[in-house]
């Protein structure tokens, strides 16, 4: 094993190695030999969304068949993927249907609430853990893996299996609405001379509402919230429902990106043959992950009204390039910037928080500056002689 991570997480290759060296950490590409000592099999695979919006759980039903395949032994079946209600009731069955003899089994739903780019603290230190089980069996060996965790008063809550599955649309959902909110509210600032900033404080140190996500900006990406909100719409859907909040904010996240290009040709004018440089591709800062990102529907809208982009992430860039690779990818925000019309600041990453201003407003062809992640504040460009544009704050800015 030489411990190289095929993707971008802080820490996780020199966590791998450090568990790898002391033999508490192995690999296989061998199901069975996985499966061999195990009391509990974690399925962890994906569950990409379809084009209808539901779950594809093609991938999950697979390896249920090849674990009933193999099963000789009693041992915990556990979804660690983010899986419809109902899905660990059809897995049971599945893997019924293959088993060789009548080895007993359980299944257990053990969401994960993982955030990219901080998931080993997220996982050392949980808010907490989510054990779905129908058996005192099961919810005795999934308490066992996770007897470390006392140690913190991690609370542990114990439900049952449908709920346990449920549990993960409904945190993801609501977060996802949380950002859609203010990212409402933010228009409405804008609208009529407020300051989303001061708006969000306010409402966040109100204990009921608590301020985490209540950042205006580009919206909500990557590889869960997007995914699991038009999933939980779909389960709605099916069971006779309706997610009317829930659909309401995919659809403000969707316009954002028509909002942002908007706000640079406000900027600029007619962006046409404009330069512009883009800081920031992935769809949060560490992390090189793109899924979802606004960067995409970003490049897609720049470059249908003729924009020339020069790019630059310090991590995202090689997944970009396999989307796009004709962009002009730059080795520094600086290089990217050099020449441009239009900076727009995309993703958040710290390198991007202090800018030299003073170099960019002599390297830039026109002073004007959009930033997506309302990192910087308008008073503080303008005295580098930039327009500037942020998501939630009027523009009182003096005459260009």
């Amino acid at each position: 094993v030489k411990g190289v991570i095929p993707f971008y997480e802080p820490g996780l290759d020199r966590l791998v190695l450090k568990n790898v060296e002391e033999k508490r950490l192995s690999f296989t590409t061998s199901l069975a030999e996985g499966m061999k000592d195990a009391d509990v099999v974690f399925i962890a695979v994906q569950t990409p969304m379809s084009e209808s919006g539901e779950a594809d759980l093609k991938y999950v039903m697979k390896v249920g068949e090849e674990i009933g395949e193999l099963l000789d032994d009693y041992k915990v079946i556990v979804t660690k993927s983010t899986v419809p209600v109902g899905t660990n009731a059809e897995l049971k069955k599945v893997i019924g249907a293959k088993l060789k003899n009548g080895v007993a089994f359980d299944m257990a739903s053990n969401p994960e609430f993982l955030r990219e780019g901080s998931s080993i603290e997220d996982f050392m230190r949980p808010d907490r853990v989510v054990i779905g089980v129908d058996s005192e069996r099961a919810e005795e060996l999934m308490r066992e893996i996770y007897r470390p965790l006392y140690l913190s008063d991690t609370p542990m809550v114990r439900t049952g299996i449908e709920t346990a599955e449920l549990v993960k649309y409904a945190s993801n959902s609501f977060l996802a609405v949380k950002i859609s909110f203010i990212n409402e509210i933010a228009k409405l600032a804008e609208a009529v001379g407020a300051d989303v900033f001061d708006v969000a404080k306010a409402m966040g140190l109100d204990k009921r509402i608590g301020s985490k996500f209540l950042h205006p900006g580009l919206g909500f990406g990557g590889s869960c919230l997007p995914k699991d909100t038009n999933a939980i719409v779909h389960i709605a859907q099916e069971a006779g429902s309706d997610m009317s909040i829930v659909r309401s904010a995919i659809q403000v996240n969707r316009d954002i990106p028509q909002r942002a290009v908007a706000k640079a040709e406000r900027l600029v004018g007619d962006l046409a043959g404009r330069k512009v440089a883009l800081l920031g591709l992935a769809f949060k800062p560490n992390t090189d992950d793109i899924r979802s990102a606004a960067s995409l529907e970003l490049v897609k809208l720049l470059e249908a009204r003729g924009c020339k982009l020069a790019v630059h992430d310090p991590a995202a860039m090689e997944n970009f390039k396999l989307l796009h690779p004709d962009l002009n990818y730059c080795q520094s925000p600086y290089e990217a910037c050099e020449g441009a019309d239009l900076t727009i600041l995309v993703t958040e990453w710290n390198q991007y928080r202090q800018l030299d201003f003073n170099w960019l407003s002599g390297a830039m062809a026109g002073k004007a500056f959009l930033d997506c992640r309302n990192v910087y504040d308008r008073p503080h460009l303008e005295k580098f002689g930039f327009k500037y544009d942020c998501f939630g704050r009027a523009d009182h800015s003096s005459p260009a």
